[in-house]
């Protein structure tokens, strides 16, 4: 399993030396782009819009746009000081709380922890205290330059980190428009509606759902591919530019210019003599 970050989990004077490892990942099949004509991958070049030109990474800088059209720039030497001051690599424990108390929305991305090489002890005295006390650990972390809040708990014997929203990034719910009143629902309609949710009540088996869509995708492709149903790039190989052939003609015609004619055989002496 691939380790993203290397670092340690503190609270208190506890220190442990652990890995963090990706815990989920994305099962999208991924489409790429073909043009119909030729059936070649469409790239995508960065243009300025101002200039009319293609720029390359060294081309840009970073700013920030404080209001319309108005922008701060940047230096990534700024950022990088900016960041090494920042760079403690430590997921320091500063709460515990029961993860009941932390609505589903906060929750962002999840992480298995595992312990380095010496933090083996250190890391099942924090899974077995978190485990009887029924709480999980509040922390910061700062993961490729941010600095984010996330939260430390159990899960199937592994110690997993999930980052978590700060309070300003989630949207207040009074934005949200057209909320229905919620005095407007009848009685029957509602005892109706819970009959059906007693009915549909089960405990819960991950293992029983699937994308649907992403199977019968595969399926799909699957299908055209043993039915010879594929699409090959017209050409690996671009045409050589007018200039790049004009430049292979003259270098090759000055090799041929430069080529030594064949040496005769030199008469030798006894040759001589016998004439």
């Amino acid at each position: 399993m691939h380790t993203v970050w290397k670092g340690s989990i503190s609270f208190g004077l506890v220190n442990i030396p652990v890995k963090l490892h990706a815990a989920t990942e994305s099962k999208d099949i991924k489409l790429r782009q073909l043009h119909k004509e030729c059936n070649t991958p469409i790239s995508y070049k960065k243009v300025c819009e101002g200039c009319n030109k293609e720029v390359t990474d060294e081309d840009i800088v970073k700013a920030y746009e404080y209001s319309k059209n108005k922008f701060v720039v940047l230096d990534d030497e700024d950022i990088e000081n900016l960041r090494k001051e920042n760079e403690d690599k430590a997921v320091e424990i500063i709460d515990f709380v029961k993860l009941e108390e932390i609505d589903p929305i906060y929750f962002e991305k999840t992480y298995f922890l595992s312990p380095d090489t010496t933090g083996a002890k250190a890391y099942a005295l924090l899974r077995k205290t978190l485990e009887q006390s029924g709480k999980i650990g509040v922390a910061k972390i700062i993961i490729r330059s941010k600095e984010q809040l996330a939260v430390v708990r159990v899960y199937k014997d592994t110690l997993v980190m999930e980052t978590i929203h700060y309070p300003d990034e989630v949207r207040s719910v009074s934005d949200v428009p057209n909320i229905p009143d919620v005095n407007i629902v009848v009685q029957k309609e509602l005892d109706t509606a819970l009959m059906l949710v007693e009915q549909l009540t089960t405990v819960f088996d991950p293992s029983k759902y699937t994308d649907e869509y992403r199977t019968a995708l595969m399926e799909l492709i699957e299908e055209k591919k043993a039915n010879n149903t594929v699409t090959h790039t017209a050409t690996d190989k671009k045409p050589l530019p007018d200039n790049v052939t004009d430049l292979m003609a003259a270098l090759q015609a000055s090799l041929d210019k430069t080529k030594k004619p064949a040496t005769r055989k030199r008469t030798t002496t006894k040759t001589k003599k016998k004439a």
